[in-house]
């Protein structure tokens, strides 16, 4: 059935806010991505970690398709500045640790402050304190089940990986325990297929240790876009 004039010139119009917000969030994206090389090289490696290459090239466009399909996936709701910070800072933490093993304390600081606030601000504006609540039991149990898995033995789960899991499960709270669940498994999945995809290239040995930050942060992305 075809649109008649009044419907044409109409739905371009509804649909330039939301154009505006992804683009706003890809470009706050893409400047993370730009600023996670720099960042990186500021952090001293883990002991015998060598020099990794991550296609710095590539990070202002990895940045960008994370954070605009995150202001894609959940539009113009109050609690999305929370998960753009989130977010951003977490280009950077993904960049930082594939570079070095290490999740440093004040980046994950800066995402648990900024993300925190602003799911606060965003409870109130929204008269929604329950889901703050919700936010917060998330975080808590991220952190207890992460510090349990750290313990086993032969994990090879840092204490950074437990207080970032902290902080990402304040946003996946906020939207519910399916999605808190989704965002818990989601990065052991990844990482597995990951890891037998370099064993099975020669890429790594068994012994080698691959960080986890960056499958925790991809898992908390998808499960909060497929929210």
């Amino acid at each position: 059935m075809p649109l008649g004039p009044l419907t044409t010139s109409v739905l371009p119009a509804a649909l330039l806010p939301t154009v505006g917000l992804v683009a706003a969030a890809a470009a706050l994206g893409a400047l993370a991505g730009l600023a996670a090389p720099g960042v990186a090289r500021a952090v001293p490696p883990a002991p015998g970690r060598g020099a990794v290459s991550v296609g710095h090239g590539k990070l202002p466009v990895v940045g960008a398709v994370v954070c605009g399909g995150l202001a894609a996936a959940r539009g113009p709701e109050p609690a999305l500045p929370a998960f753009l910070l989130v977010a951003s800072v977490g280009v950077v933490l993904a960049v930082v640790d594939l570079t070095s093993l290490r999740l440093p304390d004040p980046l994950v600081g800066a995402a648990a402050l900024g993300g925190g606030t602003a799911l606060t601000v965003a409870a109130v504006a929204a008269g929604t304190p329950g889901r703050l609540a919700l936010a917060l039991v998330g975080a808590a149990l991220s952190f207890l089940l992460y510090v349990v898995l750290a313990l086993l033995p032969r994990s090879r789960l840092g204490f950074g990986d437990v207080k970032l899991a902290a902080v990402l499960g304040l946003p996946l709270g906020w939207l519910g325990w399916p999605t808190l669940w989704l965002g818990l498994l989601l990065p052991h999945l990844l990482n597995g297929v990951l890891a037998l995809a370099l064993l099975a290239a020669g890429r790594v040995r068994r012994d080698t240790a691959l960080p986890f930050g960056p499958a925790l942060l991809a898992g908390a992305w998808l499960a909060a876009v497929l929210a």
